[in-house]
């Protein structure tokens, strides 16, 4: 290992639990770690892992959806729960590789171009946070022969990663404290994905029986109502409007005479309503092409259908709600249209999203690597709806409040994760 200068090296982090004061060791991973050898030669197990960045030590199966490791397990590394692993590979986050703990399963194998170990005078949840700071990289990144890759691997040897640096305290009592906290951290992340994935299931569950099916009868409906829905072909209820064939290239996001509404947003970033009051969009910079398009200037209600993806989730589309003064068009590979009588806000935005319409879409879609729906098939498809706009009303509302919960608790998530990298960056060296 290549000496450093005394005064280069920190002593301790910057944020420490009160009652510990004792500088930090700078040491070698070999120094705190044993090394794992042993082989899955008598097909202890039979389940292949992958390093996942975000669920660390996982089945490939879960992973992939398939398995890619040999038929043969017997030359992989057999891994017990607890242990480590160093995937030399990119992952996302992790440009350098990531080390994970074997946590969701009582023994795996990986493959042998892993770098695998077990603690043995660390904590071992200490050194699973260790591991998801970002510092150790620095490193191993130097180490890696200055950062070539041999398909896709960091070009570095067993030797080098033991013989890394790794700084901790020796005091136990703190290395548990700092290894407790951010598992409780950890922890109380999970809950709250696991509430997140509770929710949107009870929104996709919602969203399939709030709507009427071909009878004209939804399986959940609200007090009061009882009359049959409508059912209108999509064509004699929507007027057709004009789209620009504008590349995302020809768009900035600062200034321009009009806004833009691109159908990749469509697919991944809106939901089932664009509040432009609440989103920024894209700005066109010439005046001419926004004059171009006046008479289909979007306007509250309107839908933008995405009428290109690379799989069925063409068809996705958005109800355009906010607008005040802005001069909206509806962009490239987008189908926009305006309902010719009135609807409840948000209705059509959740309704054809829904299974209930969109699995109509199915069987009209064209291509294979990239799948395209057109305004002919679009035309001939049926919307359901009930004529009380009161019951739409309520529909709407009831999916817009779920939302609500759905993106309030994202956000917890998001500034649980915010605090997670906050305290890594000040409660490690």
């Amino acid at each position: 290992m290549t000496k450093r200068d005394a005064k280069d090296e920190k002593k301790a982090p910057k944020l420490r639990f009160k009652g510990f004061t004792d500088d930090w060791e700078h040491g070698q991973v070999k120094d705190i770690a044993k090394r794992i050898t042993r082989k899955n030669k008598n097909n202890e197990s039979n389940l292949p892992l992958t390093i996942s960045a975000q669920d660390g030590l996982m089945a490939q199966e879960n992973f992939f959806d398939k398995q890619v490791a040999s038929k043969d397990l017997s030359n992989y590394l057999l891994l017990y729960k607890g242990d480590f692993a160093y995937n030399k590979s990119y992952s996302n986050g992790y440009p350098y590789g990531a080390v994970k703990r074997l946590e969701h399963y009582d023994s795996g194998v990986v493959s042998s171009l892993y770098i695998t170990f077990k603690p043995i005078t660390v904590d071992s949840d200490f050194l699973a946070e260790y591991y998801e700071a970002t510092n150790w990289h620095k490193e191993i990144y130097k180490r890696a022969a200055e950062g070539a890759r041999n398909h896709g691997l960091l070009n570095i040897t067993a030797n080098d990663f033991f013989e890394g640096s790794i700084v901790y305290p020796k005091n136990l009592s703190e290395q548990k404290r700092i290894g407790s906290l951010f598992q409780n951290l950890d922890r109380t992340i999970t809950l709250h994905e696991e509430k997140q994935k509770q929710l949107e299931q009870l929104k996709k569950g919602l969203s399939q029986k709030l709507f009427a099916d071909k009878i004209g009868f939804p399986e959940i409906r609200f007090k009061g109502f009882g009359v049959p829905w409508e059912q209108c072909k999509f064509g004699n209820l929507f007027k057709f409007l004009q789209n620009n064939t504008l590349s995302r290239a020809s768009l900035n996001n600062e200034n321009g005479y009009g806004q833009n509404v691109h159908y990749g947003d469509v697919l991944i970033k809106y939901h089932e309503i664009l509040d432009t009051s609440k989103i920024r969009l894209d700005y066109i910079p010439s005046k001419d092409t926004v004059d171009k398009y006046k008479k289909s200037f979007l306007e509250n209600g309107d839908i933008i259908i995405a009428d290109t993806a690379e799989d069925e989730t063409v068809g996705k589309c958005t109800e355009i709600l906010g607008l005040t003064k802005q001069k909206v068009i509806s962009g490239l590979h987008t189908i926009p249209v305006r309902p010719k009588r009135k609807f409840a806000p948000g209705y059509l935005g959740f309704y054809l999203n829904s299974n209930a319409y969109h699995n109509q879409l199915r069987p009209l879609m064209q291509g294979i690597k990239v799948t395209s729906i057109s305004k002919s098939s679009i035309k001939n498809t049926k919307v359901m709806y009930p004529v009380d706009l009161d019951e739409q009303d309520k529909i709407s509302k009831m999916l817009i409040n779920m939302d609500s919960l759905i993106s309030a608790n994202q956000q917890k998530i998001d500034q649980l994760k915010s605090l997670k990298q906050a305290l890594l960056q000040q409660m490690f060296i």
